[in-house]
């Protein structure tokens, strides 16, 4: 009985395991067969696709060349000027721009270069490059003889730039040139030395207030515009095919100023800032007691805000957060007999604010000042930032933001906040703790109302005294002497665009239409005294987490801006319009490697058509290598099929004027008297 059953179960797994290997045969072949099919399939789709590659210097006349439709060569109708509408003009004929960038070295390409990439413009009905980073000091080439520091041009440099425009004026291609985009002064320049610590953008804002360095800019624009080319027999002064020069690439002194430029100057310049800010003073109030009548007295504090500030019941009412993988331990000890939060961050989250802490439930006004006053320290140094928030959804910021160095030493700070919007339930907020793995120890606060001081100890119209009002102490002044300093800088901005306006235009004869930087980085009716109006945008433009434009550490949010209308970048450029002003967009695009970046100038050509603008431009063409057969980057269109094609519908919809413009005209009225209140 044993036996048989032995035999039957090994002829059971006999049967079990033939079934097994014919099943993983039949599998086996039904997937190769698969495979098969599918490479099959792939072959016959290779047979009926094809690369869509277009050639970096094709100017074949196909059926979808607009280069017909471009006037050659341009300014053969006279200079571009602005007509009694508003909007420019050719001959007494309405002429709208497309335009492309073109930046750094890629602005001096090779004969053949220029020759291929003038005509392949022409062809996707491209009738304006605007010049950018000529002056770009990462460039081992660029507008500048590097001998000489900046203050020679560089001869073959020009000599490429010379003929690269005489080709586009050929092919029917205006022309935008940038004086200051991103040159950077150095002490071979004449200016003291101290100028090599401060970064070539923030160097720009000197140019407001320091004479030397304004003189610079001038004299560059004296040797660029002066020049012949050779090829036009025109100087750049006097060339028809210029349309537009620009003075300064996004920059403007209180924009410089809102961004903790000047506060971190070195001493010498502000020097000059301060001499000015006296001079100011003294021309409108004449005496110090004047003065001190105009912006009051020493400053007046009102009652605590928190109702437990040194921490004598713990932890009530405060609130310490951490967030999405951050780890921190926290609590209050004696530290030399006071009670201290100690808060050790042992592992940093994703963001710089998912360690922080804060006190809710307090009322705040627009137009409310507070001092607030603390002790602190940190083990390493470190930097957080104080200010007040929403204690709910969507969190918004409802005053100045702080920010704060902490050393290992204990030290008293001192901050002013003025608060910007009204809500019932904000937030006295520490944050940014997370940026580090430290431990930090804050102890005695104050959060008190205040009107703000007016003249401190010491300071004197007589003598000079008076002092500039950093951005960090902005709000512990009185509202008259913050009034004061706006409306200061105000008018440093406005002197310098007009000063320059009155130079190109008077002393070096410059037939091109004035544009003196965006509206956004300057203000609407500063701009609006010079002859064009332009702005930039970018539809979610690369983010970088870390360092800025660091090539390893980036994203972009890959997002269709068509599905957002109102966070799109149309509405906000709209409205940096102003009436009777021709407008331009000087720079846009929305960056690789969102998925939906083809929409981008489609989208822009539209609205631009529909909102009667005058000009815009794509950022940026690209460089080289010119055959790269790759999109190279965020912003170059040259390589990127769809945004090149997209080019020849932006034409047909803007300049050709397929979309007519919207027959209702909405406006709305802001006086220069506006702009320094939005920003007191």
């Amino acid at each position: 009985m044993r036996a048989k059953l032995i035999v039957k179960k090994r002829a059971l797994a006999a049967a079990l395991a033939l079934f097994l290997i014919t099943f993983a045969a039949a599998a086996y072949r039904w997937n190769v067969t698969r495979v098969e099919e599918q490479e099959r399939k792939v072959e016959q789709e290779r047979k009926v696709m094809f690369a869509f590659y277009l050639p970096w210097d094709d100017s074949s006349e196909t059926v979808t060349s607009l280069a017909g439709q471009l006037d050659k060569p341009a300014g053969k109708y006279g200079y571009v000027y602005v007509g009694p509408d508003g909007h420019l003009y050719v001959g007494g004929k309405r002429i709208r721009f497309l335009g492309v960038n073109v930046c750094g070295s890629a602005a001096f390409p090779s004969k053949q270069e220029a020759e291929g990439i003038a005509a392949r413009l022409a062809k996707f009905g491209v009738n304006i490059v605007r010049f950018h980073h000529m002056d770009a000091p990462w460039e081992s080439f660029n507008i500048f003889d590097k001998r000489y520091g900046t203050r020679k041009l560089n001869d073959a440099a020009l000599e490429r730039l010379d003929y690269f425009i005489a080709k586009l004026k050929e092919n029917g291609i205006y022309v935008d040139l940038n004086l200051l985009v991103s040159r950077r002064l150095t002490a071979a320049d004449g200016l003291p030395p101290e100028i090599e610590q401060i970064e070539w953008k923030d160097q720009q804002a000197l140019g407001f207030f320091v004479d030397a360095v304004r003189d610079l800019h001038k004299e560059y624009a004296r040797q660029l515009l002066h020049h012949k080319n050779p090829y036009t027999n025109t100087t750049y002064a006097e060339e028809p095919a210029v349309a537009f020069v620009e003075i300064v690439n996004e920059q403007g002194l209180i924009h410089s100023w809102l961004g903790g430029v000047i506060d971190q100057l070195p001493e010498v310049f502000k020097e000059e800032l301060r001499a000015k800010w006296n001079e100011w003073l003294r021309a409108k109030y004449g005496s110090t007691e004047k003065l001190e009548e105009a912006w009051g007295g020493p400053t007046r504090l009102g009652e605590e805000v928190l109702a437990n500030p040194s921490f004598e019941r713990g932890l009530e009412g405060w609130v310490v957060e951490v967030h999405d993988g951050a780890q921190a331990s926290y609590g209050v000890v004696s530290e030399n007999g006071t009670r201290t939060l100690r808060i050790r961050v042992v592992k940093r989250g994703t963001a710089n604010w998912h360690v922080q802490f804060n006190y809710p439930r307090i009322r705040v006004r627009e137009g409310e000042t507070y001092l607030v006053r603390f002790a602190a320290r940190a083990e390493s140094e470190a930097y957080i930032t104080v200010c007040f928030l929403q204690a709910h959804e969507p969190w918004s910021a409802l005053s100045n933001v702080v920010t704060l160095k902490l050393t290992p030493e204990w030290k008293v700070y001192e901050v002013a906040l003025g608060v910007s919007a009204s809500d019932d339930n904000a937030r006295f907020d520490i944050s940014n703790l997370g940026a580090l793995e430290t431990t930090y120890y804050f102890a005695n606060f104050s959060v008190r109302p205040f009107q703000g001081s007016g003249l401190i100890e010491g300071e004197s119209l007589e003598a000079g005294s008076v002092e500039t009002l950093p951005l960090s102490e902005f709000f512990s002044r009185s509202p008259q002497a913050r009034r004061d300093w706006i409306e200061f800088l105000w008018e440093l901005e406005r002197g310098y665009f007009l000063d320059m306006y009155r130079y190109l235009k008077e002393e070096l004869g410059v037939k091109a239409l004035v544009i003196g930087t965006i509206v956004g980085c300057s203000t609407p009716n500063i701009m609006a005294e010079l002859d064009v109006v332009d702005a930039h945008a970018y539809w979610q433009h690369p983010i970088f987490p870390g360092t800025p434009w660091d090539p390893q550490n980036w994203y972009v949010v890959n997002e269709p801006m068509v599905n957002h209308p109102l966070d799109s970048t149309i509405q906000w450029i709209a409205a940096r319009r102003v009436l009777g002003k021709p407008y331009t967009v000087s720079e846009y695009n929305h960056p690789a490697p969102n998925m939906y970046d083809a929409e981008a100038f489609p989208i822009l050509a539209a609205y631009a058509a529909l909102q009667d603008w005058d000009a815009i431009f794509a950022f940026d063409y690209g460089s080289s290598p010119r055959d790269a057969r790759r999109i190279r980057g965020y912003f170059d269109v040259d390589q990127h099929p769809t945004k090149m094609a997209s080019l020849l519908l932006a034409h047909n919809i803007f300049v050709r004027g397929d979309i007519e413009p919207a027959r209702t005209l909405v406006t709305y009225r802001l006086s220069p008297e506006d702009e320094v209140d939005l920003i007191v």
